[in-house]
């Protein structure tokens, strides 16, 4: 059996969700999904819990046993998407590394000769706080990918710490030139 795809989703008040055939659709304050199950994947809605289950026979249900917990993990972050939302910090680290939100846009300027200016998706959201940028949104995988493309902008460097990092990463480090060669002088 399936460690995640037997537990059962419980549906927060406000969240709606309908199983139509293949279809289920998920739908609350911050916004709509629907997802299409795989086939020998079925989803049952009873007093506020979700259970998603195999059907098929033995052989079938080895072949299904993968997409049982993804689809039951999928259908856990569509419903707290809708209820509360996803969110992912980011830190600026740097002499003169800034960040603005204004609107859905997010400018920063992060040692380039020009400010680098960043669209949000339809569905997310930028505010910054001091030196952190929080990117908010109601599907995890578009948060996460935002995210990322926010930090790919000026990636941290490891001999000073430099860039836009996640809150919490670490950033291992290296060596400068200086300490190599006082390293590498004594090996000879």
């Amino acid at each position: 059996m399936s460690k995640i795809g037997r537990l059962p989703i419980t549906i927060p008040t406000g969240v709606t969700v309908h199983v139509t055939g293949t279809v289920v659709s998920v739908s609350g304050a911050k916004g709509n999904f629907t997802h299409t199950l795989p086939q020998g994947i079925t989803v049952t809605t009873a007093e506020n819990i979700i259970t998603v289950a195999q059907e098929g026979s033995a052989k079938q249900q080895i072949a299904t046993k993968a997409l049982w917990g993804l689809t039951r993990a999928l259908l856990a972050n569509m419903v707290k998407g809708v209820s509360v939302g996803f969110e992912k910090k980011l830190e600026l680290a740097g002499v003169g590394y800034r960040a603005q939100a204004n609107g859905g846009e997010l400018t920063l300027s992060v040692g380039f000769s020009h400010p680098v200016k960043i669209k949000a998706p339809s569905g997310i959201t930028f505010k910054v706080e001091g030196n952190t940028i929080i990117v908010e949104g109601a599907d995890k995988a578009q948060v996460g990918n935002t995210a990322a493309e926010v930090r790919a902008v000026r990636k941290p460097e490891p001999y000073k710490g430099k860039g836009i990092k996640y809150v919490g990463e670490y950033i291992r480090r290296k060596a400068g030139k200086a300490a190599k060669a006082v390293g590498g002088a004594g090996a000879k």
